[in-house]
């Protein structure tokens, strides 16, 4: 399967979880690379913003940014090979994140069954951007879906970013949260809409501020929250941008 890559080797890594309802859980990541969205403030581009491609992105211009060379990051790799890596650490918590994980779930649903063959107790996240329908078997295998539908910030058509089926299908499922990322207040009218459409359980969504940097969320946190305590919504900071800014790998 294709991983994203770091320092030579596959991008895995034991932190805590920064965003969502586990935050500050300890927990592997593993990253996939490949992804068929493409925001424009997407922090982990590298898993999809190739040469070649035709996306724009907000550090277009910036001294020293280009679009990624693939090969040169992204690691193919076996699902046997990710389950001896992850044993070597001391959690059981996964969180399957990318790039888009949902594109690669028969790797994964092999992932899982290799590693709960020798300990039941390993639990599982998946963060997807809501367009992909988990298979009945990744459904059955996944404790928890945090699903991150892109609003207009992203710079994408609705019509690529919103799609029904996964959206409706998430939106009953006891075992989603929605994370939406926000920058401006007016985008509550786009998320307020998407609740709607969709039948979003209040107690399951939650607002995060846009960021890449501690300076950053603070500017959009305190409206964020406001919007939050007007609509009874779960605030959402990002623990890690917070301790380490913006290195990869923690």
């Amino acid at each position: 399967m294709k991983l994203a890559k770091l320092n030579d080797g596959p991008e895995i890594f034991h932190t805590l979880q920064g965003e969502g309802v586990s935050a500050g859980l300890p927990a592997i990541f593993v990253r996939a690379s490949r992804c068929n969205l493409h925001c424009r403030w997407c922090d982990t581009d590298y898993t999809w913003n190739f040469e070649g491609t035709p996306w724009p992105h907000d550090l277009d211009g910036t001294p020293g940014y280009r679009k990624y060379v693939r090969d040169e990051v992204t690691l193919e790799i076996s699902p046997e090979e990710i389950a001896e890596e992850l044993k070597r650490y001391p959690t059981r918590r996964v969180v399957l994140t990318g790039g888009e994980p949902l594109l690669q779930q028969d790797d994964w649903v092999r992932l899982i069954d290799l590693l709960r063959a020798d300990d039941p107790s390993w639990t599982f996240e998946v963060e997807t951007n809501g367009t992909r329908l988990p298979s009945p078997e990744m459904e059955a295998r996944i404790d928890q879906f945090n699903v991150s539908p892109k609003l207009s910030n992203s710079g994408m058509e609705e019509s690529t970013r919103i799609v029904d089926e996964p959206l409706t299908h998430f939106a009953a499922s006891t075992k989603s949260w929605f994370k939406f990322v926000v920058s401006k207040s007016h985008e509550i009218n786009e998320i307020e809409a998407l609740a709607t459409r969709f039948q979003i359980p209040a107690e399951r969504i939650l607002l995060m501020p846009e960021g890449r940097t501690p300076a950053e969320l603070d500017r959009h946190g305190e409206e964020v929250a406001a919007l939050c305590l007007d609509r009874g919504w779960r605030f959402c900071d990002r623990l890690h941008v917070r301790l380490w800014g913006e290195k990869r790998g923690v």
